[in-house]
C-alpha cells in the first residue's frame, strides 16, 4: 500500500506542473520550427526533443485542433493565410454563409430540366442542393451524406450514391469503391467545391483522397463548374485537384480581385459573380 504524505503530494504536483511546462515549451518550439522551415517530421522531432513519436503525434494533433498547423503524412505543414486546412463541415457552415447561399442559388439556376449532375461534398454545394426544388426529372450523383439528406425530400429527383467509406470531417464518401463506381457515369455538369483556388495554377483541397475523387468527377463531366466564395482565392491546400484548363465556369462573389477575374477570363473560364 502506498501512503501519500503532504510532501509526496507537493512533489507530484511539481512534477505535473513541470510536465505541462515542458509540453507547452516543446509545442512552441515546434511552431517556431514550422515558421522557419515550413514542414516538420515526426521522427526528427522525436529525436530532437528526446520524446516518443507517440508524444510528438499527440503534440501535432493538438496543434492542428487549434488550427496552428496542417497534419501531413509523417509530420506537419505550416498553416498560413494562403493554405487551406481540413476544417470540420459544421465549422465551415459558419464561414461566409451569405456568399455561399448566393453562389448556391446562382449555380442552381444553371441546371436544366432532365440534367444529370454531380454535386461534390461541401458547404457551398449543399446550398445548390437547397435550390433544386423547381427542376424536373433531375438526376444527382453525390458522395456527400449531408446533400443526400437535403435532396431526398424531393420526389422528382433521382439520387445516385457511388459508395465508399465516410470521411467524418466532410461527411463525404471516398476511396476505391467510390472511384470505381464514378467511372461508370457521364454527366452534364459537375459542381465542385474547393478549399483553395489559385488563378495561376488551379484548384486545391486539403484531402488527397477527395482530390483524386474530384479528378474523376471532372473527367466524366461535360461542364466543370467550380463554386467558391472569394476567400478561397490566392490560397492553396495540400492536394491539387485540377489545372485551370479543366474548368468551364467559376461562380464566386464580388470579393474576387479584378486581377484574378481578368486572369481567369483570359484563360477562357466563364466567371460568374453571384
Amino acid at each position: 500500500m502506498v501512503i501519500f504524505t503532504k510532501k509526496n503530494k507537493v512533489q507530484i504536483k511539481v512534477m505535473e506542473e513541470n510536465s505541462k511546462h515542458a509540453t507547452v515549451d516543446r509545442r512552441e518550439k515546434i511552431l517556431n520550427m514550422l515558421s522557419l522551415e515550413g514542414k516538420v517530421y515526426v521522427h526528427e522531432l522525436s529525436k530532437k526533443f528526446n520524446v516518443s513519436e507517440v508524444t510528438i503525434r499527440n503534440d501535432l494533433d493538438q496543434l492542428e485542433s487549434k488550427r496552428q498547423l496542417i497534419r501531413a503524412r509523417g509530420g506537419a505543414m505550416k498553416l498560413e493565410g494562403n493554405v487551406a486546412a481540413d476544417i470540420m463541415l459544421s465549422d465551415k457552415n459558419k464561414l461566409n454563409y451569405k456568399e455561399k447561399a448566393r453562389i448556391g442559388a446562382k449555380a442552381a439556376s444553371l441546371i436544366n430540366d432532365s440534367d444529370t449532375i454531380i454535386l461534390d461534398s461541401g458547404t457551398t454545394t449543399s446550398e445548390i442542393a437547397r435550390n433544386i426544388s423547381n427542376i424536373k426529372n433531375l438526376s444527382i450523383i453525390t458522395n456527400a451524406i449531408n446533400i443526400v439528406n437535403i435532396v431526398a425530400q424531393h420526389q422528382s429527383v433521382n439520387i445516385i450514391i457511388p459508395g465508399g467509406y465516410l470521411r467524418k470531417n466532410s461527411l463525404s464518401l471516398v476511396g476505391p469503391l467510390a472511384e470505381k463506381n464514378l467511372r461508370n457515369f457521364f454527366v452534364d455538369k459537375a459542381f465542385i467545391g474547393v478549399d483553395g483556388l489559385d488563378s495561376h495554377t488551379g484548384a486545391y483541397t486539403p484531402n488527397i483522397e477527395e482530390a483524386h475523387l474530384n479528378e474523376i468527377m471532372i473527367s466524366i463531366a461535360k461542364e466543370v463548374i467550380i463554386v467558391a466564395d472569394s476567400s478561397k482565392f490566392k490560397r492553396k491546400s495540400l492536394a491539387f485537384i485540377c489545372p485551370l484548363e479543366k474548368i468551364t465556369t467559376i461562380i464566386t462573389d464580388d470579393g474576387i480581385s479584378p486581377e484574378d477575374q481578368k486572369r481567369l477570363s483570359e484563360k477562357g473560364i466563364n466567371v460568374i459573380i453571384a
